[in-house]
């Protein structure tokens, strides 16, 4: 029989509301700019496809780079 240790943890109010306020700060800037950019494209050229694909693309970029941003995020909020 294999035996897991299960540690308790106690998560203090403030770490709690620290995560909620960095995540919501990550998903607002992983989708706020590429929102605009798609939008901007499309409203400014009428071109629906280079819109998505543009929007698509920065978001994926910035989406590569979420860990960095979330470290930054949570070193600005503590």
């Amino acid at each position: 029989m294999i035996r897991l240790h299960k540690k308790k943890q106690d998560i203090t109010t403030e770490t709690l509301v620290n995560s909620v306020w960095v995540s919501t700060f990550l998903a607002l800037v992983l989708t706020i700019p590429a929102l605009v950019v798609f939008l901007g494209i499309y409203f400014g050229t009428g071109n629906l496809a280079i819109g998505a694909i543009v929007g698509f693309g920065l978001h994926f970029v910035t989406l590569a780079f979420s860990d960095r941003i979330s470290k930054k995020l949570t070193r600005i909020l503590s």
